[in-house]
């Protein structure tokens, strides 16, 4: 196996490690401390959107310059837009069968059925998540190894995996009220992670193997990021903020700092 897709597998593994450390507070808990896991979705957030840029559409846009015959500008953008309306359609179909489930007559068989859809909506969002972290990792082919590349593929895998902390919380801790033991709870939780390592190879094995993708591929996984973390994680990590309303948003900057720090610092 190529080493930059080795890489991406490993890393892609870790944030499905933590999906299932997420959906594990179910062994131990009744219910996630809802102040940690607002400040680790408001850090997520701050990640994501500061390597959208920096590790995902400024790559993108070099690459686009030194190697496409369409203008920079039309890559970058077309890619971004490409990302985000993937991201939309997926949570549009997940959101309509959803409401279809909703408006049937409440029983065993329906709770169950809106728990998988959950399910099913975190396992969808995963794709373009682990796609975006083999990207990055893809892109080291290309970019020599370098070590800013490489800490840019790294910082969007751990800003990935603490985001998929509450995920896998989210899937297990519903599942358990809903009757589930703790086992099962767990086994379904963390299964919505599994995507992500085969989404995080065929990502890397695209931008290895297709190099005249690679622009495109860089600007679709920060156009799927930055909605992720503007319609989903942002406002999650705003909720019941009326006593400390700035702690998650303190989160979103720190998050932010973090990797701009990194970014320009090995850059």
């Amino acid at each position: 196996m190529d080493a930059i897709v080795l890489m991406a597998l490993i890393a892609t593994l870790g944030t499905w490690l933590v999906t299932a450390l997420g959906a594990a507070t179910v062994v131990f808990f009744k219910s996630p401390n809802p102040k940690a896991l607002n400040l680790m979705l408001g850090f997520a957030s701050g990640v994501m959107i500061a390597a959208s840029f920096w590790s995902l559409l400024q790559p993108a846009i070099e690459r686009a310059e030194a190697t496409s015959t369409l203008p920079a500008y039309f890559v970058a953008t077309g890619g971004f837009l490409f990302g985000a309306l993937f991201m939309w359609g997926s949570d549009k179909i997940i959101t309509n069968a959803q409401r279809k489930i909703t408006n049937t007559q409440e029983s065993p068989n329906t709770r169950f059925g809106r728990i998988m859809m959950l399910i099913l909506s975190i396992t969808l969002h995963n794709i373009p998540e682990g796609l975006a972290v083999g990207v990055a990792f893809g892109v080291l082919k290309n970019g020599g190894y370098s070590t800013e590349g490489l800490m840019g593929a790294i910082t969007i895998a751990i800003g990935i995996g603490l985001q998929n902390f509450p995920e896998g919380a989210a899937v297990s801790i519903p599942l358990r009220r809903e009757g589930f033991s703790r086992k099962k709870s767990f086994l379904y939780g963390q299964a919505s992670g599994m995507v992500e390592p085969i989404a995080g190879v065929v990502g890397a094995l695209l931008v290895v193997y297709v190099e005249t993708i690679l622009p495109y591929a860089l600007a679709f996984a920060a156009g799927a990021m930055i909605l992720v973390a503007v319609h989903e994680l942002i406002p999650e990590c705003q909720k019941n903020q009326e006593a400390q309303p700035y702690f998650a948003t303190m989160g979103i900057v720190l998050g932010f700092a973090v990797m701009m720090l990194l970014d320009v610092m090995l850059g």
